[in-house]
């Protein structure tokens, strides 16, 4: 079972913040995350790689709030903004189990859905993999011209294979400006079926 936190902290959520950032995990970079990006955990990180390419995902926060009941308090790993509303999130480990009732209780007395992502729901397929490789270019901005020429070669012909859409960069590193366009949503690349490679296709992005 996810384990509470007894309630031995009169912060409990400055106490998960705390313990966070004195870790590190790959990959380093967000994009949708609001704040300061804090995990407590890989497994946590692994979800928050997977929120950045949820298309249903507006924005996430870290560690956001304290769910408590009676003498036990837990932190979640994230508060999701989706287009359906928000959702209170935890990475658990494939071999924990789920979280106690009274976790999924609290966050639905607060107005939140409640979701747990297990390890190895993350790890099935290519999903997150190539959600890895491609947030290594999080903090790289593709310029504008970069991106005018490929979205109007992408226009005329509908999709493109990856080796042809470097061929447009010419103002930024190609695999950069490309990630960069996937990451900020401008075009689409297919992320489960495969390692993203030279043939893998890619199309304007639509909502």
């Amino acid at each position: 079972m996810m384990s509470a936190q007894p309630d031995i902290q009169d912060d409990p959520v400055a106490a998960a913040r705390g313990i966070a950032a004195s870790k590190t995990f790959a990959p380093r970079g967000t994009v949708r995350c609001l704040g300061i990006p804090l995990f407590r955990t890989q497994i946590a990180r692994d979800l928050g790689c997977l929120l950045d390419f949820d298309t249903d995902v507006v924005s996430w926060t870290c560690l956001p709030t304290a769910l408590g009941e009676g003498g036990a308090a837990h932190v979640p790993d994230f508060l999701v903004e989706r287009g359906s509303g928000t959702t209170i999130e935890d990475a658990v480990d494939g071999q924990t189990g789920g979280p106690e009732s009274w976790i999924v209780e609290a966050a639905h007395r607060a107005g939140h859905c409640y979701s747990a992502t297990h390890s190895t729901q993350m790890n099935a397929g290519y999903r997150l993999q190539n959600a890895r490789d491609l947030l290594r270019y999080a903090r790289w901005h593709c310029p504008l011209g970069d991106r005018v020429r490929l979205l109007a070669a992408l226009d005329e012909v509908g999709s493109m294979t990856v080796t042809e859409c470097l061929a447009a960069f010419k103002e930024t590193a190609p695999i950069a400006g490309f990630a960069s366009l996937v990451l900020h949503r401008f075009i689409e690349v297919e992320l489960d079926e495969a390692r993203i490679g030279p043939e893998t296709a890619a199309r304007r992005w639509r909502d």
